[in-house]
């Protein structure tokens, strides 16, 4: 409620000292100062604090949305989701396809007014990797030469081969032919940072009076846990292209109460809270875009009981998707029957999770045979203690408490439910603090590979102890492979590997499914998972 009547205070303040009325609507309009028309100004919920808007750091939904629009890569996703020119007006590929030479743009400039440079992206990209920054996303970059051994502390930075040839020209050597590598780069962890405030304030992301972005927007306030502020960047490229003027974000994690707010007209948009989600379905006032991206639960198998294959599996087929879906989220979502979502084309033109079929469905029979035989396998006579653990929010607490009844129903195992903020869970769950804990991934790029890669043996994405040195070899061989039909089948052969091991629970595969006003225009959700403004447009 406190953070409810700060947002309302703030919107009062905006809306006296712009001298404007509230529409019953609920749109907030004022007289622009630049061009005499009246202010664009869009009202949006982010859910929770930003982890960070540090782009190695801030790799995940919390802070995506808001990055994006903040900052810039060499490319930027379009419209179709496609990667364009963004900081780079273009580029060549040479060396067999490894070799990129990109062009940054003469007015690509930073929110300060200083220039964009290719050494603002060497620093940026070799910060990524470098060990000392721990950033989670560091294992995107180990398709360039030099980056795994550099994150690994086998090699060193300049072994890293992204080089600025000139203040506007960058090259970078990949270790192979990448067929997703444009794609990649439009990823906010790709984001260049400028190296010389950088320098001067290590600092700099941390707070609106010393953030300089690159993106259509830059941050203008930002009370932590409560609300951020984005006003139009006018140094950006492309700003002629930009409509809004401002973008208020709110920071409220309730989904029924941010539902309340968009119906008062507080915001613009809004999730669909589960228990109105018939009702507004079946009103027509509800808006589906795609989404790449599983919602699932990892076990630690460096904790017992779930060292063992079986009882893993026990626990995974006791689990009925279809009914989590139907009756829990009731968002239209799909039940998860591998962990590659829907949506990736093979190279024959079928989809990645339709050809890759059924890898895990419920089945209580063989549930209460596994749990039986890894028991015996383990020496049990009583299961060690199973506590499941998630990020506090009203949807993962309905998702827990049906897994822990279909636990007690289908096998007879009590388990403990706990949890704890996003903030703090995130860093437990990556210390593997937690025997069983929920999760989400979202595509951080369109392809296959990025659901598959992040369980390879230690990387910070992992998060299961899991490792498994041929799942580890099919995932590096993928990486590396050039003929499209051998790279999926390679693919389909380690998604084999991580469902059989079972060291995760696929539940559903996401969907984005939101309110949105009708005088709102041009909002993109990418699939991959973040939200685009460049276009977006309020009447």
């Amino acid at each position: 409620m406190k953070k409810l009547w700060g947002i309302l205070t703030i919107l009062v303040l905006v809306i006296s000292l712009a001298g404007c009325t509230t529409s019953q609507s609920g749109s907030k309009d004022s007289s622009s100062s630049n061009s005499g028309s009246k202010e664009k100004v869009l009202n949006l919920n982010n859910g929770a604090e930003p982890t960070s808007f540090d782009p190695p750091i801030g790799f995940d939904s919390n802070s995506w949305n808001a990055l994006n629009n903040l900052m810039e890569g060499l490319t930027r996703l379009d419209k179709k989701n496609k990667p364009a020119p963004a900081m780079a007006k273009s580029w060549d590929i040479s060396n067999g396809g490894k070799t990129y030479t990109f062009h940054i743009r003469e007015n690509a400039k930073w929110s300060n007014g200083d220039q964009v440079t290719a050494g603002d992206f060497v620093y940026a990209w070799t910060r990524l990797l470098d060990p000392k920054t721990a950033s989670p996303a560091a294992f995107l970059g180990y398709f360039i030469e030099g980056g795994e051994s550099f994150n690994k502390g086998e090699g060193s930075k300049d072994d890293v081969q992204v080089k600025a040839v000139d203040d506007k020209t960058l090259e970078v050597t990949l270790t192979g032919p990448q067929a997703y590598f444009l794609n990649v780069i439009a990823n906010p962890a790709f984001f260049p940072v400028n190296e010389k405030v950088a320098q001067e304030n290590p600092k700099w992301f941390a707070e609106a009076k010393t953030f300089v972005g690159n993106g259509p927007f830059t941050l203008s306030e930002w009370k932590h846990d409560d609300h951020f502020t984005m006003v139009k960047n006018k140094y950006y490229w492309d700003a002629k292209n930009v409509k809004l003027d401002k973008v208020n974000w709110a920071i409220v994690d309730d989904p029924n109460t941010e539902y309340q707010m968009y119906q008062n007209g507080e915001l613009d948009k809004s999730d669909v809270p589960s228990d109105l989600s018939d009702q507004l379905f079946k009103e027509g006032k509800v808006k589906i875009a795609a989404q790449a991206g599983t919602y699932f639960y990892r076990f630690n198998v460096t904790k017992a009981p779930f060292q063992n294959k079986n009882i893993r599996k026990a626990f995974a087929l006791a689990i009925n998707q279809e009914e989590i879906v139907k009756y829990v989220t009731k968002n239209k979502e799909k039940p998860a029957s591998g962990f590659v979502s829907y949506g990736f084309t093979e190279p024959d033109g079928s989809d990645f999770r339709t050809k890759g079929g059924k890898l895990i469905s419920p089945n209580v029979k063989e549930a209460k045979a596994l749990l039986k035989k890894g028991m015996a396998e383990e020496g049990y006579t009583k299961l060690p203690a199973v506590t499941l653990t998630y990020s506090t929010d009203p949807a993962h607490k309905k998702i827990a408490e049906t897994i822990q009844q279909m636990l007690q129903e289908n096998l007879g195992v009590h388990v403990k439910l706990a949890n704890m903020e996003w903030n703090v869970f995130q860093t437990e769950q990556m210390k593997l603090k937690f025997q069983l804990s929920r999760s989400s991934f979202l595509a951080d790029y369109g392809d296959p590979i990025n659901f598959l890669e992040s369980f390879q043996t230690g990387l910070s994405m992992n998060r299961t102890g899991w490792s498994n040195k041929k799942y580890d070899d099919l995932i590096r061989k993928a990486k590396n492979e050039s003929n499209e039909e051998k790279r999926y089948q390679l693919m389909h052969e380690a998604e084999q590997i991580l469902l059989e091991d079972m060291p995760i629970v696929p539940l559903y595969f996401y969907n984005q499914v939101y309110l949105q006003k009708s005088n709102v225009t041009g909002i993109v959700l990418h699939p991959v998972g973040y939200m685009e403004l460049k276009w977006a447009d309020k009447k």
